[in-house]
């Protein structure tokens, strides 16, 4: 039966359904090409036959990629009533992809047919090909790089045919070689090759898009033919044979069996196992000889060798190097200078230590394994005494009484240095000037210093941590040859925050000069401890302290000021700075009986130390001084209250506020102020023949006596109070305001009010108050309106109508005198008044 395929939502869920017999074959898809280049387009078609009874008689037939539904395809019915639908896929970005043709089958999407699309590329050419005669196999191997993916299965074919030219005439074919998968060489038995005839190769590659060719090869194989290295060995020891030199390695190899009857050259390479040198050829080797000699090489040095060969001088390729040999150099003797330097020890002064560095000579100066110290005694021909023989680079012996020089020697396996005299020489130089010493850096020092006269031949500098100890292992030293040299740069067993004692002695010509020292630290710290305070005196206000300088440190710099800080109980700090010669400061403006810390600060150039805090308290004042200090304030405080009270007393702007100033009219004075009275506030009185009354004015009490007009008439005072007198200013207005004030008036003279009238004027009489803003007895009043002042009204004639005047009244102006304001003042030319 036929199967119907399910086609779910991954590929992996696909069902097999089996569907009845009338089913089978029931749909078919072709396509334009089932391979094609990657990104072409390809077209599909799916047709359906009548014979599926079980569909419908118009079913939607759909197209799937893979797992991706594809849109695009035209439905159509032929004229035998099969459906065809048709697709088209513009691009084929797949390598590999399945296209399925599928209809719905109840709730699920059933597939009819399906195909396998392939995309990729044509093959491309190969390139690099070369082939080789491997004698060991007997057969002639080629190789090549395929070139790119072309994601379509491609086969590689090895074809080659003989010719007796150069390849331009194809002979006889050559059987096929194909590789293994994935392989991109082959090979071809001995028995199919001509070893000294020409042949062509090369390679075809071939897939579904197309067929590629390497450029042809054409060779000989004995001239491509790959020899075995020969095998290195070392030479077997003989007596007859001298040993080898210093720096040499003697080495033999044996040939590759196969090659004993091929001309062939070879090439040999070797570098030191210790360290990453590179590789050194040396080659090429005699053709004859299997053994060789290679000098030039490091004393005592393993040294890792190979070896290869190639046919020659006929064409040919390199063998691989051979499996690696190792050897070891012989020794050499040392080849140094050794630079000594001797010092007696000063308890016992027979008692040598003496010291060398070794000086290579030559790059490869051998390797040092002791050093022998010797003394040959005069009169003994031949006979040498050893004093010393040590692997250090320092020795201490007894020195012989009659011995005035000792032999030093550098030895190893293969000999020894040649001797250098050391000459113990008396301290009769002269000595050099102006030693110094200054840190570069942490691992640095530079010492200095000014030549003698004459030069010596050269300096040694000795340097070391100080204080010396009594072994002078820690001491390191060096010989300066240059004579006119004014310093060196030690930068050897220099450590940062050390104190150094640097010695340089002048060497001359059998003799030596005195030794000068000088100390200096590599890196220069603060002071180790600043100085402790001490107390000396104390007060209550003050205290005195004292301090002893810290002694100078070797090889530091000075003290460059000192700096106190103190302290109180209210974490307030206050501090001075001083000299460095300073030995003590007095502290002043402290508080009675107060704590304070203090501590003291010495400071240089590399830094600052604090020293130890000393804390304090200033003394208790005595009982008759608190006393006198209460009775100070307190009088203070008195003064204070005074001066306050008069101020508030005495201050208009303070007074008023605290109670009213009230003005007592009978006591002011305002006579000599006359203010500006303007031409249109003159009025005339009617039916008086004085001039106007302008203004009215209140005198002090110490103004009693009376005033030149009023002393021939005091009868006119009608009984007024004796104690105020009148004034009324008569005359022209402008005369009178143009009048200057009086030197006499006060600030507390007030114009209270202004009575205006003419009697020649028909108009009603005035009485103005005045502006002032002092307040009166009983607070602000308002002026009286005009029908408050009866005896200021107008008839209906115009003129003015009073009352008659009473009886009890002693004076024609008693309704006047119903005014307070108007109670202390007469009134002159009263004549024609009767009326009122």
């Amino acid at each position: 039966m036929a199967r119907l395929r399910t086609c779910s939502l991954t590929w992996a869920a696909l069902i097999i359904l089996l569907l009845p017999g009338s089913l089978e074959e029931c749909g078919h898809i072709s396509v334009s090409a089932p391979i094609v280049h990657l990104g072409d387009p390809i077209t599909a078609s799916c047709i359906i036959k009548q014979n599926c009874s079980h569909l419908d008689l118009e079913p939607q037939i759909l197209w799937r990629l893979g797992a991706e539904l594809q849109p695009g395809g035209r439905q159509q019915r032929l004229s035998d009533g099969s459906q065809q639908s048709t697709i088209t896929l513009p691009h084929l970005n797949h390598t590999r992809a399945f296209l399925s043709c599928c209809l719905n089958w109840g709730n699920s999407l059933q597939i009819l047919d399906q195909v396998e699309l392939r995309a990729g590329y044509p093959p491309a050419v190969p390139r690099n090909l070369s082939c080789l005669m491997n004698l060991t196999t007997s057969s002639l191997i080629c190789q090549w790089e395929p070139g790119p993916e072309t994601h379509l299965p491609t086969s590689f074919t090895l074809k080659s045919f003989k010719s007796r030219g150069n390849c331009q005439t194809q002979g006889d074919s050559i059987m096929d070689c194909v590789p293994e998968d994935g392989q991109s060489h082959c090979s071809i038995p001995r028995r199919h090759l001509l070893l000294y005839q020409n042949m062509g190769i090369w390679v075809q590659a071939e897939n579904a898009l197309g067929t590629s060719m390497s450029p042809q090869l054409c060779l000989e194989p004995m001239d491509v033919v790959k020899l075995e290295p020969p095998m290195l060995r070392t030479m077997d020891p003989s007596p007859e044979a001298a040993p080898p030199q210093a720096g040499c390695l003697q080495l033999c190899w044996e040939p590759w069996q196969p090659a004993l009857h091929i001309n062939q050259k070879c090439e040999l390479r070797h570098k030191p196992q210790s360290g990453e040198a590179s590789w050194a050829l040396v080659g090429p080797l005699p053709l004859e000889a299997l053994r060789y000699e290679l000098c030039g090489l490091l004393p005592a040095t393993a040294y890792t060798l190979q070896i290869r060969c190639i046919r020659w001088p006929l064409p040919g390729h390199w063998s691989n190097w051979s499996p690696s040999l190792e050897l070891r150099t012989t020794e050499r003797a040392p080849a140094v200078r050794l630079n000594t330097w001797w010092r007696q020890r000063q308890l016992d002064p027979r008692t040598v230590q003496l010291f060398w560095k070794p000086v290579p000579l030559e790059e490869d100066s051998g390797q040092i394994q002791g050093y022998v110290v010797s003394w040959r005694p005069s009169g003994q021909a031949g006979a040498i005494l050893p004093l010393c023989n040590t692997t250090e680079l320092s020795c201490t012996f007894p020195l012989p009484s009659e011995a005035q020089e000792v032999a030093l020697v550098a030895y190893n396996s293969a000999g020894t240095s040649c001797p250098t005299p050391v000459v113990f020489s008396e301290s009769r130089g002269p000595a050099l000037t102006r030693l110094h010493a200054m840190a570069r850096d942490p691992h640095s020092l530079w010492v200095g210093w000014e030549p003698p006269s004459p030069w010596p031949r050269g300096y040694v500098i000795e340097w070391g941590l100080s204080p010396p100890s009594t072994s002078n292992s820690n001491k390191t030293w060096r010989m300066e040859q240059n004579g006119s040299a004014t310093g060196f740069l030690l930068q050897e067993n220099i450590r940062p925050f050390q104190l150094y004692e640097i010695t340089v002695t002048p060497l001359y010509q059998d003799a030596m000069g005195p030794s000068q020292h000088v100390y200096a630290y590599s890196q220069e710290m603060a002071p180790r401890h600043a100085p402790e305070l001490h107390l000396k005196h104390i007060g209550k206000t003050w205290a005195q302290l004292e301090w002893v300088p810290e002694p100078p440190e070797l090889g530091k710099s000075p003290l460059t000021h000192y700096t106190i800080f103190w302290t109180n109980a209210q974490n307030q700090s206050f501090s001075t700075i001083l000299n460095a010669s300073s030995r003590g400061f007095v502290l002043h403006g402290l508080e009675p009986a107060s704590l304070y810390h203090i501590h003291l600060m010495a400071a240089s150039q590399a830094g600052a130390t604090n020293g130890t805090v000393l804390t304090l308290m200033t003394l208790i004042p005595e009982g008759s001084e608190l006393h006198i200090l209460l009775g100070l304030f307190g009088l203070l405080l008195l003064l204070s209250c005074l001066c306050g009270t008069a101020w508030l007393c005495c201050s208009p702007s303070r007074k008023n506020p605290l109670w009213p100033s009230v003005p007592d009219p009978a006591h002011s004075s305002l006579g000599s102020w006359v203010p500006t009275i303007m031409e249109e506030e003159a009025f005339q009185l009617p039916g008086l023949g004085m001039p106007p009354i302008t203004k009215l004015t209140v005198l002090e009490e110490d103004e009693k006596k009376p005033l030149p007009w009023e002393s021939h008439n005091s009868s006119e005072t009608c009984g007024l109070p004796t104690l105020v007198q009148t004034y009324v200013l008569q005359g022209d207005l402008r005369a009178a305001s143009a009048q200057p004030q009086s030197q006499s008036s006060t600030s507390n003279q007030v114009l209270y009010g202004q009575l205006l009238g003419s009697p020649t004027s028909p108009g009603p009489g005035h009485y103005l108050r005045c502006d002032s803003t002092q307040p009166l007895l009983a607070g602000l009043t308002p002026s009286p309106k005009s029908y408050e002042n009866l005896w200021f009204q107008a008839s209906p004639l115009g003129t003015l109508v009073t009352p008659a005047p009473s009886q009890e009244d002693d004076c024609v102006f008693g309704p006047l005198l119903d005014f307070p304001l108007l109670q202390g003042i007469r009134v002159h030319g009263v004549e024609g008044l009767e009326s009122f």
